[in-house]
């Protein structure tokens, strides 16, 4: 949020390959993977809405909350929009005011995850549809939105295990979407064109939050 005046990971990843060994085996692998591919094929066909299950998450170990869908549209994403991007936010207030911000439908806006400074994390809008988070057009379509409790001017806020369930869930988004881990991909609100935002302020370790996001990137889900 910035400056105020203010399905469990691995569903939806494509491409997953098992190394089988053995004749019987083999045969009922290229079996699953026949299906499986025909499956990715039909996912990624445009204009072929995706399936959505009431309370289903994207990554694994996250809480699902509803946002009002005043604050997102619906899409199918990447197949109409494809995700080149995680945009780091902070919500200037407490995790629970965030959560009955992006429930209201006056709020028009909404991240799709919020970070908690102990390391929980809560979905609120699917990776599949647009956020009103960024403050522009383009960069909603082609993004993913994490808030962040805390404030800009307080660095006590951003704790370790804030740091770190972050990079674990941006490094997810990244290897579902082939987002290279790098700063022009990884950005803030701040660096948005046309924002009025700060966020995430001077405080926010960029170097170890890429660091964190690099190490969680090669580690195996």
């Amino acid at each position: 949020m910035g400056q105020r005046k203010a399905s469990r990971d691995g569903d939806r990843k494509v491409g997953r390959r098992a190394l089988l060994i053995g004749g019987t085996v083999a045969a009922a692998g290229s079996a699953v993977l026949a299906r499986d591919e025909l499956a990715r094929l039909w996912w990624r066909t445009p204009g072929v809405e995706k399936p959505r299950e009431e309370g289903a998450v994207d990554y694994r170990g996250a809480r699902w909350v509803a946002a009002s869908d005043a604050n997102w549209r619906r899409a199918d994403r990447p197949d109409d929009f494809g995700i080149d991007m995680v945009i780091v936010h902070v919500t200037q207030g407490s995790f629970d005011s965030a959560v009955k911000a992006f429930r209201d439908p006056g709020h028009k806006a909404a991240t799709h995850y919020i970070v908690r400074q102990d390391g929980h994390v809560t979905q609120m809008i699917r990776e599949l549809d647009v956020a009103y988070h960024a403050g522009n057009r383009d960069y909603n379509e082609r993004s993913v939105g994490i808030e962040h409790e805390g404030f800009v001017d307080r660095p006590q806020d951003f704790t370790d295990e804030m740091y770190e369930a972050s990079a674990r869930l941006t490094a997810r988004i990244c290897a579902r979407y082939d987002i290279p881990v790098d700063r022009e991909h990884i950005i803030g609100h701040v660096e948005v064109p046309g924002t009025d935002h700060t966020d995430p302020g001077p405080h926010w370790d960029w170097d170890t939050y890429m660091r964190l996001v690099r190490r969680a990137r090669t580690t195996p889900a």
